[in-house]
């Protein structure tokens, strides 16, 4: 019993360990966020300090953040729909039918270093006049968001029980019904997984948009810009922002914990 004692409490000493160490970045920013500029640079006001919410004033007020928001909500969301609508129907036809082939190309874009399309990118939508545009910014992040949710959701199809298919089949159903009213709803979990992880990407990306977003759709990650000047960085505005940036996600992924938990663990396992 005693070793496994021993054992027990330094698995847990290490896992307050690992929490301590990437909690805290997280606590400093949001204590931060509620101090001046002066607080923030005083060592000794590090927990202890007088809160003011001046600096969300100023994030809303003065930078009109909410036009940001609005901005990252539709690239992200419209990135997302557009990833799942032609990522499932590619995920569902290469699990079933055994593409592998096809399944390497989606891996490549996937493992290719985004930077390597900016160029590109940038010649192509600006010969189409879409720089400074949603369809830009959306398409250039389903670059990353589609082979994701691809590559998640084939180990998910391949491990759905395909007698449950065959069955529908039987009854009349045609292989698209099978795929929208059997597979789909079976894979619920698994969606809710990739087009969480898709939707982060997109919510949070810096490299795509700070060359294809203009004034009209700058978006979040770029608006953090705003707070650095050549002689001094805004530090309490801008971990006011740092905060906004991160709630939203943050707020997604705990009510969808459990879907995500499910839909990673399906996917892993193979019947």
């Amino acid at each position: 019993m005693k070793p496994k004692k021993s054992a027990s409490i330094l698995l847990s000493l290490l896992t307050v360990i690992v929490l301590v160490i990437f909690v805290f970045p997280f606590v400093w920013m949001l204590l931060a966020s509620f101090k001046t500029q002066a607080q923030i640079m005083s060592t000794s006001q590090t927990f202890i300090f007088q809160p003011t919410a001046s600096n969300y004033v100023n994030v809303f007020q003065q930078y009109d953040f909410l036009k940001y928001i609005l901005n990252s909500m539709i690239v992200a969301v419209g990135s997302t729909i557009l990833s799942l609508a032609l990522g499932l129907p590619a995920a569902y036809a290469i699990a079933k039918y055994k593409l592998q082939g096809f399944g390497l190309v989606i891996l490549v874009a996937r493992i290719v270093p985004g930077i390597s399309f900016l160029i590109p990118w940038y010649i192509l939508f600006s010969q189409m006049h879409l720089v400074d545009s949603f369809t830009s910014l959306i398409l250039s992040h389903m670059l990353v968001g589609l082979p994701f949710i691809v590559w998640i959701m084939i180990s998910f199809f391949e491990a759905l029980p395909h007698e449950v298919e065959e069955s529908a089949l039987i009854d009349g159903c045609t292989p698209h019904g099978v795929f929208r009213r059997i597979v789909l709803p079976m894979s619920g979990a698994g969606i809710v997984t990739s087009s969480l992880l898709s939707f982060i990407f997109s919510w949070n990306n810096f490299m795509f948009s700070i060359i294809l977003a203009g004034d009209k759709t700058k978006t979040l990650p770029i608006a953090v810009f705003n707070f650095m000047s050549y002689a001094e960085i805004n530090w309490g505005a801008l971990m006011a922002a740092a905060c906004i940036i991160t709630l939203p996600v943050l707020v997604i992924a705990l009510i969808a914990q459990r879907y995500v938990v499910d839909g990673l663990a399906a996917g892993a396992v193979k019947g």
